[in-house]
């Protein structure tokens, strides 16, 4: 799984790819909790993932918990359907909020690497 984070318009843009299971996902687990403690709002674009397992979704559900304590958004964006899936087998799609693209949010802004 690759990892990258943006700073576009004071949104916090990670953008993940690949599969996200136990091997990875405390490397996601720590860039969430990282970008929580920024206080800022946070979109985690999953159209570049395939897979997601158990501990990638508790990650997310960690994240999103951090974020909504910070007193800040949580976004899930772009979910491919076998990631939409596994959200749904869990009704988490009634938890995060979900949305179809990147880019409104970010507003077309170059964006700067955070990490």
């Amino acid at each position: 799984m690759n990892i990258t984070s943006t700073l576009c318009n004071e949104l916090a843009v990670v953008a993940l790819e690949g599969d996200v299971d136990l091997r990875c996902s405390p490397a996601l687990r720590k860039e969430l909790l990282e970008r929580t403690f920024e206080r800022r709002d946070i979109v985690v674009d999953l159209s570049g993932v395939g897979y997601i397992d158990s501990s990638g979704i508790a990650g997310l559900v960690e994240a999103y918990q951090g974020a909504r304590d910070n007193g800040t958004r949580f976004l899930l964006a772009a979910p491919s359907e076998p990631v939409l899936r596994v959200l749904r087998l869990a009704r988490l799609d009634r938890v995060f909020t979900i949305v179809d693209s990147v880019e409104p949010l970010a507003a077309a802004s170059p964006g700067e690497p955070l990490s």
